[in-house]
C-alpha cells in the first residue's frame, strides 16, 4: 500500500527538549522529522504533535516546534504515554477523515510503539519512519521496529515517505520538496 497525501496525517510524537539530547541518533531524527512536517506543509497533509509531560520534558525542539506551527499542527499535551489513550487525540483524529497515519518521535520503543500499536487498534493504516525514531538504546529502537512490523506497521524512510506523498515528478511540489530528500549539504 502506498502513502497517500490526501489520506495521510503526520504524527510528531514527543521531541522535546529535555529527551532529545540523551538519545541516539537525535539530531537525524530531528532534521527527518522537520523535512517532513515542511512537505506535509507543502502538501497540506495535517499534522499532529504530541508533548508528554511539558512541566518534565520541555515543550517541542524550537526548530519542530517553529516547523509544525508555520504547518498549522495541531499540539497534543499528553501525559499517556499512548497518544490514542489520551481523552479527545481520537476525536482529534477521526475529525480529520483520513486513515493513513506516518509516525516519528521519540522514544521509539515507548511513545512511538505505545502510539503505534493504538492505532493499528483503531483500524489505521501506520507507516513509521524508521530514521525519524529515536531511543536512548540503539537496541530498543530495533526491537520496537520489529515488533511493530510484526504487528502490521509498515517500516519506511522518510524519502519514502516523500516521493510516495509526491507521487511523480511533475508534482507542482516537486522542486520545494526535492532539497529535503536530498538532505544536507
Amino acid at each position: 500500500m502506498l502513502i497517500q497525501d490526501a489520506n495521510t496525517i503526520l504524527l510528531v510524537v514527543d521531541l522535546q527538549t529535555r529527551l532529545m539530547p540523551v538519545l541516539s541518533g537525535a539530531e537525524t531524527v530531528a532534521r527527518q522529522a522537520i523535512a517532513l512536517i515542511d512537505t506535509a506543509a507543502d502538501l497540506t497533509v495535517p499534522v499532529l504533535v504530541s508533548e508528554h509531560c511539558v512541566d518534565k520534558l520541555g515543550g517541542s525542539l524550537p526548530a519542530v516546534r517553529t516547523a509544525a506551527e508555520a504547518a498549522g499542527a495541531t499540539f497534543v499535551h499528553k501525559t499517556h504515554f499512548s497518544c490514542t489513550n489520551e481523552p479527545g487525540f481520537a476525536d482529534t483524529l477521526y475529525a480529520l477523515g483520513r486513515r493513513q497515519v506516518v509516525v516519528v518521535g521519540a522514544e521509539a520503543h515507548v511513545c512511538v510503539m505505545q502510539s503505534a500499536l493504538g492505532l493499528l487498534a483503531a483500524g489505521y493504516a501506520v507507516f513509521v519512519v524508521a530514521d525519524g525514531v529515536a531511543s536512548r538504546d540503539e537496541a530498543n529502537k530495533a526491537l520496537a521496529l520489529q515488533r511493530l512490523q510484526a504487528a502490521g506497521a509498515t517500516i519506511v524512510s522518510s524519502e519514502m515517505v516523500m516521493f510516495e506523498w509526491l507521487t511523480h515528478a511533475g508534482h507542482p511540489a516537486f522542486r520545494q520538496v526535492l532539497p529535503r530528500i536530498k538532505g544536507p549539504a
